[in-house]
């Protein structure tokens, strides 16, 4: 039987299916483990980086006291490598002992005293994708009533080690043991990602019904063509994706790599403008602990934080690549406002770059255009005004765009985006 055949017949199975959590009403924002700190478990030759409680312990503090909280990063992530080798003898998932002294609902208190909440993860096969305990079809019940007893706020399903049958029962079995529970607990699934990620070997309907959010495709890597190559995947089959996303069901395009190593300062302001364009779960992977200036103020970005959690949840689109290697993104917003991406993909020097609104199909009428990461505003641009840009290699400029005349500007005292500043507390 083939992967749609299954993943339909399941769709069909009254009960299978059930998501009703009313969570992520926009995209899902915090800190995630992976990417930056993989599968390192010697915590005595690396106390500080090992995955252990004192490492999410540690991000929690961050993310409570250097601003990120208040800006919406509220998810502690734990991913692959927190648990024991063996299921206790009650059959229930256990963390390492080890470096999970306390337990992890004891470091779920930790999380919650902070104003933030813990996400964990299992894996829907016989072993996790590093070897450790997976969740069988068997064990899928009581793996969410032990996520549920230990204040778990967030689920992430991997899907190694088990076969297209096993993930079209497991994942729909999952959503409807995690609501039996009683706890609201948000639900990413990775199926996608382990069948093709596109119809019709995924039903994405059926996906939102029974996610909050699922992997789409390859894992992400700490370099700017790992950037590239999933952002062209995902713009090349926008048709399909970009209409199954929305408030409560999102695609991930996987973790912020800003503040690692791989991605210079523009390439850096390229992923946080597009992911917020794609409507993506801002989930950093990073050290939060040794975080630039430079990182920090990309990732603390008030308006590309509003752009990415705009109420619409309308995911955005790639609207053209020129010939001179740029390309423009289109997002639609609240209040008649837009976001606009002008990507280079050239590597020898700032290109400029002209157009006009009326060419990315904006009405007639006179707009203004906040520049996202330099502050400046530009006035007096109609439909037809021609606009210059400059762009630098591998660098973005994203403009916030907005009628003059419909929403009427605001009084003199709340300043020139209201609806931004009302919740960013733009300065």
């Amino acid at each position: 039987m083939g992967y749609f055949q299954v993943f339909l017949l399941l769709a069909l199975v009254p009960g299978s299916t059930g998501l009703d959590n009313g969570l992520l009403r926009t995209p899902p924002m915090g800190w995630m483990a992976w990417e930056r700190f993989r599968c390192d478990i010697d915590c005595r030759k690396d106390p500080t980086n090992c995955i252990s409680e004192k490492l999410f312990r540690d991000m929690a503090d961050r993310l409570s006291e250097d601003g990120w909280r208040e800006l919406g990063y509220e998810y502690v992530m734990i991913d692959d490598c927190w648990m024991s080798m063996q299921r206790g003898s009650d059959g229930r998932l256990q963390p390492d002992p080890d470096r999970f002294p306390g337990g992890i609902a004891n470091l779920a208190r930790y999380i919650h005293d902070r104003g933030l909440k813990l996400g964990i993860y299992a894996d829907m096969g016989s072993a996790t994708c590093m070897g450790f305990p997976g969740t069988t079809l068997d064990k899928v019940e009581l793996d969410a009533q032990t996520f549920a007893s230990w204040g778990v706020d967030y689920l992430k399903f991997d899907g190694c080690h088990s076969n297209a049958i096993e993930q079209s029962i497991g994942y729909p079995l999952m959503s409807k043991a995690l609501n039996l529970t009683g706890r609201p607990i948000a639900y990413s699934c990775s199926l996608p990602a382990y069948i093709g990620g596109l119809p019709p070997n995924v039903n994405y309907s059926y996906l939102g019904n029974i996610c909050n959010l699922w992997r789409n495709y390859d894992d992400i890597e700490d370099s700017w063509a790992s950037v590239q190559s999933i952002l062209d995947w995902f713009s090349t089959n926008q048709d399909d994706l970009q209409p199954a996303a929305g408030p409560g069901h999102w695609n991930d395009p996987d973790m912020l790599i800003i503040g690692n190593f791989g991605l210079s300062l523009d390439q850096a302001q390229a992923q946080m403008a597009l992911w917020a364009i794609m409507a993506a779960p801002l989930f950093m992977s990073n050290d939060l602990r040794t975080l630039s200036a430079d990182a920090r103020a990309i990732l603390q970005n008030r308006v590309a934080i509003g752009i990415n959690q705009d109420p619409r949840g309308i995911q955005g689109r790639r609207l053209l690549q020129e010939l001179g290697h740029i390309e423009v993104y289109w997002r639609p917003l609240s209040h008649s406002a837009n976001a606009l991406v002008f990507l280079s993909l050239r590597q020898d020097m700032p290109y400029l770059y002209r157009n006009s609104l009326a060419n990315l199909n904006f009405p007639a009428g006179s707009f203004e255009a906040y520049d996202v990461f330099s502050g400046k505003t530009l006035s007096g641009l109609t439909d037809h005004t021609i606009f210059t840009v400059s762009i630098n290699p591998s660098g973005v400029v994203m403009w916030y765009v907005y009628p003059v005349t419909q929403p009427p500007r605001p009084p003199k005292d709340t300043g020139r985006y209201p609806y931004l500043r009302k919740k960013y507390r733009m300065s």
